[in-house]
């Protein structure tokens, strides 16, 4: 489905039914990501699928500004508002993630309940945002530089992703094959407007959370795991649990796993049970 929102094209997938769990993808990802989801998740609860500003099938606009995480909250807000969803449970990863947790912050209201993966709510101090700003502008200007492919073969090597050379080679290669399938400009652009440095510190945003939060690290992603025990602190009430052996994408490297802490926590949260 193709929707205009805000003026720019979205690409989404809905599909089941029952109450609505908005899924959001990390960088480089798609909403192909969460196929493994359908069947399982999609049994009990209506999914609702995106392709987020930059990637897979939406639009790349060329001005970076276009991306910052204001204009892509606003663009989930008016999202829902097209499709008459007046709240939903919301599962993001890492980049997903981020903007899952934004959306709580502004929309507190419109969230049912917030599943996290290997997220992080920003960085608390100046100093480090112009730090991370330095490093995904020259980032950016590597894709642009280099192209898709050369960065792929960096991006897929990233110490983060380790874990990720563990997984059966057909997984290795769909991840791969989806990575390629991004678009320079829009991956540039996610980066220039939304990256960790550009977004704003949403820190002293999560006690006032008064929604059901779900935590998920992977044992491996020590650095996640560290920033989970804290957000966990900041929370009035978190879930958070670790998966063994996986790193950063969790939702990839024991799908299995994945797909049965995310139903019960979904289970105990919905408001028809």
């Amino acid at each position: 489905m193709i929707l205009t929102i805000r003026g720019i094209t979205y690409h989404i997938e809905v599909l089941g039914k029952g109450e609505p769990v908005l899924l959001l993808h990390g960088f480089t990802g798609s909403l192909g990501t969460w196929q493994f989801l359908d069947k399982t998740l999609g049994e009990y609860f209506q999914l609702i699928k995106v392709d987020l500003i930059g990637h897979g099938r939406t639009a790349c606009p060329a001005d970076p500004r276009r991306y910052a995480m204001g204009e892509a909250l606003n663009d989930l807000a008016a999202l829902m508002d097209t499709l008459k969803l007046e709240k939903v449970h919301i599962l993001g990863y890492s980049m997903g993630g981020r903007l899952a947790l934004g959306f709580a912050c502004t929309h507190p209201n419109r969230v049912q309940s917030l599943i996290l993966e290997s997220t992080s709510p920003g960085l608390s101090d100046e100093e480090s945002r112009r730090a991370r700003r330095n490093h995904d502008r020259k980032l950016a200007e590597r894709i642009r530089n280099s192209g898709l492919q050369r960065f792929v073969d960096y991006w897929e090597n990233i110490p983060l992703f380790e874990s990720q050379k563990k997984m059966p080679q057909n997984k290795r290669d769909t991840l791969r094959n989806e990575r390629l399938a991004g678009s320079e400009n829009g991956l540039a652009g996610s980066l220039l407007g939304m990256g960790t440095g550009s977004q704003p510190s949403f820190w002293n945003d999560l006690e006032s959370f008064s929604f059901p939060v779900f935590l998920i690290t992977g044992q491996l992603d020590e650095k996640f795991c560290r920033i989970a025990d804290r957000m966990r602190k900041h929370f009035k009430k978190a879930d958070w649990q670790v998966i063994h052996s996986v790193g950063h994408a969790v939702h990839l490297e024991n799908n299995l796993v994945f797909s049965q802490i995310v139903i019960k926590f979904l289970m105990a949260h919905a408001e028809a049970k």
